[in-house]
């Protein structure tokens, strides 16, 4: 039996200092060019708080506003004025000075160096957040003196942590000469599990999932931690899951740049459906590198800074309960190494393959998510609007099979599409910020079926120049696991009953004789 989505939790961490100081953009920056115009500048557009909040694409993506109210709002959505929460039906948008004690409450090491004051400052606001119990409280520590966190950053290599460009921490180095070990890796690990534990206890709150029930987490991200002798190596599923309580979890890391979560995904669901767990998690934290990444396209235009937050994720995937959307396994779509890297290439093994393998039209999918870019930082990127251009394709490809007629091609993308709202984040956009919206919709009776579809740049890596991609559909509940099923205890009753009626007709047989 299929197996279903039973929750999903979305956060986002605001941390415009992180934008300045780790942002892969700026750090290669400041060491080419230190005195740049550039970094003069970059700090002037950075955003505020409020400003983040009050941002219509973060609150579709917390869940206070549904795809289809923020496709109704005119772009740019900088200039849509809204009011915005922290708090949303899938998550919050966490601002950076709580996200600091995140990183040391994520800290199993001591390599976190928070400044005393700060902390003092700052608990309180942290334990006001509804999904922060009191065992994520106890691992806060009191703090250290000013004087030993500078000595940590000016003379020990490590990564300053700043609030409005003021010291206020730092993570040290966890090794002296291993690169895998410096203060950036650590530092840029330590936010990503932080984020990663943060959507954990989110998704307890928005699934009201057990988390002891959870047997297995499958972490999709593009960070990979490790030491020189297993560069990558290591298990951010497991570290994630020690902080945020999840005591009965194991699992592993699964990585295929921007295509990880939709390959995940589709992992967790097959391992439901082969009945090797009950609950399977697929996680995602957030990525410090992609901080500012097209910074310097929206200096040279005046506009602000729109990556100034951290994205993360986790979706519940668990057996098949009659009611919940279900994932068939049955017709993914793969992008294989012979099949090409032209939009129709991608297109046709993503999206037609599987549709026709499950005897579907493409207009038999309600809704696609691909490549949930937001054009607000994708266009002035240069990039144009992903998401759309994605849509076009898949629309051209509808006329080309006869399943729609030319004409309907302009208003194929609103149809069956939507705006993207997610944070640019590597793996984040990549289809599965649909995931939650796409399951209240099916439970709603709004839509039937779903296709997400996740795309990855191998390339980047530098060992192969293929492209990559996966895709999978989610529909309503078709009702099986009210009909027809058979529970493990009355299998085991009829073994049972069929053991005891062969014993008697031995022995039947035996006096008989």
């Amino acid at each position: 039996m299929n197996s279903v989505i039973k929750g999903a939790s979305y956060v986002l961490v605001q941390t415009p200092d992180m934008v300045i100081h780790n942002g892969a953009t700026q750090v290669v920056e400041r060491e080419a060019n230190p005195d740049s115009e550039y970094l003069k500048k970059l700090p002037t557009l950075l955003r505020s708080y409020e400003d983040c909040v009050n941002y219509a694409p973060n609150q579709t993506y917390i869940g206070n506003i549904t795809p289809d109210e923020l496709s109704a709002m005119p772009q740019p959505w900088t200039d849509v004025k809204c009011e915005g929460k922290r708090y949303g039906k899938y998550g919050e948008i966490m601002p950076q000075d709580e996200f600091y004690l995140m990183m040391q409450v994520s800290d199993v090491f001591d390599l976190v160096l928070l400044d005393k004051d700060f902390v003092a400052a700052t608990k309180d606001k942290l334990a006001a957040d509804p999904v922060i119990g009191e065992d994520v409280l106890a691992r806060i520590k009191e703090g250290f003196d000013m004087a030993e966190i500078e000595k940590v950053v000016n003379e020990e290599h490590g990564e300053g942590l700043y609030m409005d460009g003021k010291l206020v921490g730092a993570v040290k180095k966890a090794h002296d000469v291993d690169p895998n070990l410096s203060a950036h890796v650590i530092h840029e690990d330590l936010v990503y599990k932080a984020s990663a534990v943060l959507s954990l206890l989110w998704l307890v709150k928005a699934s009201g999932v057990d988390p002891n029930s959870i047997e297995y987490i499958i972490d999709c991200g593009e960070e990979a931690c490790g030491d020189i002798n297993q560069r990558g190596g290591g298990n951010f599923a497991k570290a994630a899951a020690e902080i945020a309580g999840f005591k009965g979890t194991t699992g592993s890391d699964t990585r295929g740049f921007c295509a990880g979560p939709a390959h995940s995904m589709v992992n967790a669901a097959s391992l439901v459906k082969a009945g090797t767990y009950k609950n399977v998690v697929v996680l995602a934290g957030g990525c410090t590198a992609k901080l500012g990444m097209n910074g310097k396209n929206f200096v040279a235009k005046e506009l602000p800074i729109l990556e100034d937050v951290l994205g993360g994720f986790a979706i519940l995937l668990s057996e098949n309960d009659g009611v919940n959307p279900e994932v068939l396994t049955d017709f993914v779509g793969r992008h294989t190494v012979g099949a090409g890297a032209g939009p129709k290439d991608v297109i046709n093994a993503l999206v037609s393959a599987p549709l026709d393998k499950a005897g579907m039209k493409i207009t038999d999918i309600d809704k696609y998510s691909a490549e949930m870019q937001n054009p607000d930082v994708m266009i002035p990127a240069g990039a144009g609007d992903v998401a759309l251009s994605n849509y076009k394709v898949i629309g051209a490809l509808a006329v080309m099979r006869g399943e729609i007629a030319k004409t309907d091609l302009p208003g194929f993308p609103a149809k069956y599409g939507m705006c993207g709202w997610a944070p640019t984040q590597g793996h984040i956009p990549s289809g599965v910020p649909y995931v939650g919206p796409a399951r209240d919709s099916i439970l709603a009776g709004d839509i039937n079926k779903a296709m997400i579809v996740g795309k990855g740049s191998l390339f980047l890596g530098r060992m192969t120049n293929l492209f990559d991609g996966i895709s999978f559909i989610m529909q309503a509940n078709s009702g099986a696991a009210d009909e027809g099923t058979v529970s493990e205890a009355e299998i085991k009753g009829l073994i049972g009953k069929a053991m005891r009626e062969f014993a008697e007709n031995l022995l039947a047989g035996a006096e008989e004789n």
